[in-house]
Parts: structure tokens; sequence; C-alpha cells
């Protein structure tokens, strides 16, 4: 996460960094996706390789003390709001730990004090959270925004529909980030809606509405600059319309017989953000230069195996802790 001093756009000197948390979310989760095939995490697994650049161009964009909410795809959102790899992939194995100290899991995973309200399982979960934290911040009178991140399918569930209906009413500082991939688990969008454009459903609100190219880090950044500053000041919320590739199904294990076997394999090669933006920074960063980042982030994520490996059990008598109702 970035500090609080922005421009409105990327300097290149920052593109480096940029690449840097790319790749070291794209090897956390590749090595999420080895450890959980190997049978040593619990429960189900979703990984979004391939919407790095919407997970970074993001939450560098935002300010200290803004907050966001996630889906249950949410490792990247995590990392690049703060979280130490360490943290997060002990919550992953269940450790005290972890980032929610192995309450939380992949699914449910929050980290309170760096701004992350949470994980969510529940389609949609998060959009309510983010639309009450910005009315508080309003009430208040504090500089501060809430975003929550969620995907095509959510547009459907009713409280996408109440949580912006009632943020634009109260002209709250909220930013709502669809990460477009066009797919609602199984379901291809052109299935799940009616319209093709689905800005049109925030447009019926009343609400301001921004695009850009969910695998285009800079564009992402911009884009979410102007979305934070535009509700930072007071003018309402703003939803935020990316268009973005997801490489994996729907789940680790995911036979993916609902999708064309060659399209993931293309998509991979024409659309992935990192070597697009690696594209971009040729003549700034060597070969040599990105095998020497690729090899101290992999081994980075290689030290979180072994921190949370010999982490500690949640004690069986604190299971029904934090067990409201």
């Amino acid at each position: 996460m970035a500090t609080a001093e922005h421009k409105a756009t990327l300097a290149k000197s920052e593109l480096g960094d940029v690449l840097r948390e790319m790749l070291l979310i794209r090897r956390f989760e590749e090595k999420v996706e080895e450890r959980f095939r190997a049978g040593e995490l619990p429960g189900f697994l979703h990984v979004a390789i391939g919407q790095e650049a919407s997970a970074v161009g993001v939450c560098r964009a935002l300010e200290d003390g803004d907050v966001i909410a996630s889906t249950h795809r949410a490792h990247g959102h995590t990392l690049a709001k703060g979280t130490h790899p360490n943290e997060l992939m002990a919550e992953l194995y269940g450790k005290q730990e972890g980032c929610s100290h192995g309450y939380g899991g992949s699914m449910h995973l929050y980290d309170v004090e760096r701004g992350n309200m949470g994980a969510n399982a529940v389609i949609g979960g998060g959009l309510p959270h983010v639309t009450g934290a910005a009315l508080a911040f309003q009430m208040r009178g504090e500089p501060r925004v809430a975003l929550a991140f969620f995907g095509d399918g959510a547009t459907n569930i009713g409280t996408f529909h109440e949580a912006l209906n009632l943020a634009q009413l109260w002209q709250v500082p909220a930013v709502f980030v669809l990460e477009d991939n066009k797919w609602a688990e199984s379901t291809p969008e052109s299935q799940h809606s009616p319209i093709r454009d689905l800005s049109d459903r925030a447009k019926a609100f009343g609400m301001k509405t921004l695009k850009a190219d969910g695998q285009d880090v800079e564009a992402v950044y911009k884009t979410a600059r102007q979305a934070l500053d535009h509700a930072r000041s007071g003018k309402g919320p703003v939803f935020v319309h990316l268009d973005c590739v997801r490489f994996h199904g729907h789940y680790i294990g995911d036979p993916q017989v609902y999708r064309d076997k060659d399209e993931a394999r293309k998509l991979a090669e024409t659309r992935d953000p990192i070597k697009l933006l690696r594209e971009k920074l040729k003549l700034s960063i060597s070969d040599e230069e990105f095998e020497e980042l690729d090899t101290e982030v992999t081994e980075m994520v290689e030290a979180s195996v072994e921190f949370a490996k010999s982490g500690t059990d949640p004690a069986p008598e604190d299971a029904l802790k934090n067990v409201y109702a």
C-alpha cells in the first residue's frame, strides 16, 4: 500500500516496485496452489492469478486510513494492502500467527490493523460493510474512503443494489470496484446478466462510473486515484469497472468443463498483467534484473511457508472465541 503522498499517475521510478508487488502476489498464489494440492491446506481455495494489476493498482492508490472489503479471492488484495506474506501464509495454515489468528483461513481472512475489513465467502458480502464504514467516516468528518472489491456475479445480489442505493442516497465516501472477469463461478456473464455493460447498474442509481483495463496496472492506478479523490472530496461514491481476466477456474481443482480449453492459455499469452508491465519496462529493467526480482519474491514466499509450518496451532478451548450467535 502506498503512503499518503500521491500523484494522478504512477511515476516511472515506481513501476519497478509495482512489478515486484505483482510478482509477489503471483508467486504467493502459485505456491499456495501447490501446497493445497499437496494436502497441506484445509477447505476450498480460490486464486486470482491474472488479476494482480487490479489488486496492486487499486491498493497503491489508497491513502493511510482507507479501508477495503474483499471477496473469496482475497490473497492479492491482502498482500497489496500491506499484510506480510508470513502472516497471510500462516493464516492459510490456520496458525495463531496468521493475520486473523487462524480463525479465518483463505475465504474469511482479515487484517483490521491494516485497513482490511475482511474477505467474504458470501458473494457481495463486503458491499454493505463498505457503505456502513463510509457512512461512519462521513459522520465523523474523517477524510477516509471505504472501498469494496467484488466480481460480476455479485452485481446480481440484492446487497449490491441496496449498498449502492444507500451509498448514493447518502453521498458517502465509498468506491465500488468491479473486477469483471466475465465469470460468475462457472456461469458466463452472457448467461447471468441481461446487460452487457455492468456499469449501467451503477448509473441506474445516479452514481459516477469510471472504466479501465484491469490488466494494465497504470490504467488501474490512474482510475482508482480519480475515484478515490472524487469520493474523498465529498462528491459521493464512485463505481469503478475493471475489465479483468482470471486464468484459473472458480476454485483449485475445478475441471472447467464449462470453459473453452484454449481460452485460459490464450489469455495468459496475451493479457497477463505482469508480462504487459514487463514489456513496458524492458529498457529500464534488464532480463537479469527481472530474474533477481523474481528470485527475491520467490524466496520470500518459500520463507513464508516455513514460517507458517512452524507456527502455533490454535488451542482447542479457543474454538468458540469470537462466536456471538
